[in-house]
């Protein structure tokens, strides 16, 4: 069991911020270099007024039409995302091993506090894989690579709560835990996770082109 947590938390989590960091630039690259052999003329009216306007509106809960019309699916989508960023980022655990390993260190979530984010995601995630299986129009373009992607997403939270809590074996939790790290983070830019770094580039575009070219706005 150690030499899987040794695996897990060396070699492997070496390739995963590899293929995090270069798979993330890879996209952005290919992207704009896409755009500018097929769509240049995109660049002509892109502006940062309109971007970050579209931007923060959709980044804050109910300002948007879409966000008002479903107000069970925007709280727990704002919630589930925040949780999903912030408790990885900020859990007194991931901190201590930044600060032992690379001597950066910032401020950390009560464990109370992370230990509810953790639920709030798991639950989330079993939200929107009911919805999957029950909203006609969600069902209709749902594929298998969906289902294994919403896994992805929630083993680390739920092999990390397991292992802090210590319920079945500690030491296959905890390698289980870094494991699916690994995992989710090296998948992130090949998936439809890559949303978390294209999304600001597709909300740029859409409120630069409503807001400069139909004078209208896009939420």
């Amino acid at each position: 069991m150690h030499s899987l947590y040794n695996l897990a938390s060396g070699p492997l989590a070496w390739v995963a911020f590899l293929l995090f960091f270069g798979g993330s630039v890879y996209r952005i690259v290919r992207m704009l270099v896409l755009v500018a052999q097929k769509e240049n003329f995109i660049f002509t009216y892109m502006s940062w007024r309109y971007s970050l306007r579209s931007i923060l509106h959709w980044i804050t809960p109910f300002a948007t039409v879409n966000w008002r019309r479903q107000p069970v699916l925007t709280v727990v989508t704002f919630a589930f995302h925040i949780c999903l960023l912030a408790a990885p980022i900020f859990l007194m655990a991931h901190v201590m091993l930044w600060e032992e390993s690379f001597g950066l260190s910032w401020w950390t979530l009560p464990d109370a506090v992370a230990d509810w984010m953790t639920v709030i995601v798991v639950l989330g995630a079993i939200y929107f894989l009911v919805r999957r299986l029950t909203q006609p129009e969600v069902k209709f373009v749902t594929s298998a690579s969906d289902f294994v992607i919403l896994a992805i997403v929630v083993a680390p939270f739920i092999t990390g709560f397991l292992a802090y809590h210590q319920w079945f074996s500690y030491p296959l939790m905890m390698s289980l835990h870094v494991l699916a790290g690994d995992i989710m983070l090296a998948a992130i830019p090949f998936t439809r996770l890559s949303h978390m770094i294209l999304s600001p580039f597709t909300r740029a575009y859409m409120g630069s082109e409503f807001g400069a070219v139909r004078h209208a706005r896009d939420w």
